[in-house]
């Protein structure tokens, strides 16, 4: 049983939508109480991802009746608002936030919240391609890591009961120092979607330059991997940029001098170290891992373009209680055969599977 009965969200988006149908489902007794413009609070209500709406003016209306405040709302505007609710909270109430950066919201909570006023910095690293409330999804997360960033003498009870509460909607949760999370943050997520903008924008100048389409046309799926997170709009990136930027400034620099070397190699062709280096580095990685931390074992399944291969795969598995985490097409042309992806739960449950495939008739191997 949860003592926080009464859980407000501001701003019911894709995570705060998703955050108060997760709640609902496993704890009904829960009631949500939403903060946004009235458009979204409208739609939120129809979803039934929150109990009650308040706009953003009625935010000293709303606040005092909650035992547990989620900010989702964009960085800056965390930062922003922080000041306005740790004055509206009643005494022993615990606010925590879901932004993609904690170091700069950590910071500023240090200086808002006091005594018996709490707050804790979070992560959910989950999402979905959508905007929009419209998007929520009450399974968002499932198997997702979930990093906390504590930063105040939170009372063990009240921090138990928030752990207990993440891990009833499916998230692992996992401890870190706000300005490590953010270090780590910006080396692998945040560098990599500026590389992958980048090439993406060099090889197009390309295209262009050479007024031919081919550059693109024969990009292959080495390429289309490198780039896939170039398509993430710019306004979600935003604030993570503003508030990490000097983390992602050290990494640019580290990775610029990185391919300098790299050119002095390819003329001296000398690169068979620098291969094999990054070969065996990238061996290193734990297999059984997706971002941060979050466990998976894959497996490759080579199926024929047809109707059907995706159920007859799905339903083999679910009879016999193998849970799919994830499932993607890597590689496949029109009529002909191509890659499924699968992620599973255990390495019992990818062997089993395995052999439950080969049965039907699919070849398929462990993918590292």
């Amino acid at each position: 049983m949860t003592p926080f009965k009464n859980i407000a969200i501001i701003g019911v988006g894709i995570i705060g939508g998703s955050l108060g149908l997760s709640l609902k489902r496993k704890e009904p007794g829960i009631r949500i109480l939403g903060i946004s413009r009235k458009q979204t609070l409208d739609k939120a209500l129809a979803l039934g991802a929150i109990d009650q709406g308040f706009e953003r003016s009625e935010l000293e209306t709303c606040l005092p009746k909650a035992d547990l405040v989620f900010i989702c709302t964009p960085i800056s505007i965390i930062i922003e608002m922080l000041p306005k609710i740790a004055y509206a909270i009643r005494p022993g109430t615990l606010v925590t936030d879901v932004g993609s950066t904690k170091f700069e919201i950590v910071k500023r909570a240090k200086d808002c919240f006091k005594k018996d006023k709490y707050f804790l910095g979070g992560h959910p690293m989950a999402g979905n391609e959508g905007r929009g409330v419209e998007w929520a999804d009450a399974l968002l997360f499932e198997n997702a890591t979930y990093v906390l960033t504590p930063s105040q003498r939170i009372p063990n009870e009240i921090m138990q009961y928030f752990v207990n509460l993440i891990e009833r909607i499916g998230a692992k949760t996992i401890t870190l120092d706000p300005q490590l999370h953010d270090q780590v943050a910006a080396a692998v997520s945040h560098l990599p979607q500026l590389l992958a903008v980048s090439l993406m924008n060099v090889i197009t100048q390309f295209q262009n330059k050479k007024a031919s389409s081919l550059f693109l046309k024969l990009a292959a799926g080495g390429f289309r991997d490198m780039t896939r997170i170039a398509s993430s709009p710019y306004e979600i990136w935003r604030d993570i940029f503003q508030t990490n930027q000097q983390n992602v400034s050290h990494y640019i620099d580290t990775f610029i001098e990185n391919l300098k070397e790299m050119k002095k190699k390819l003329v001296q062709e000398n690169l068979s170290e620098t291969f094999e280096n990054a070969a065996r580095n990238r061996l290193s990685i734990p297999h059984d891992t997706k971002g941060f931390l979050r466990p998976h074992f894959d497996l490759s399944v080579w199926v024929e373009d047809k109707p059907g291969v995706i159920a007859a795969i799905s339903t083999t598995l679910a009879e016999k209680g193998i849970n799919i985490k994830d499932i993607e097409v890597l590689k496949i042309r029109e009529g002909d055969s191509g890659t499924i992806r699968l992620s599973l739960e255990t390495e019992a449950d990818r062997q089993t599977a395995q052999e439950l495939l080969k049965q039907i008739g699919f070849t398929s191997r462990p993918r590292n």
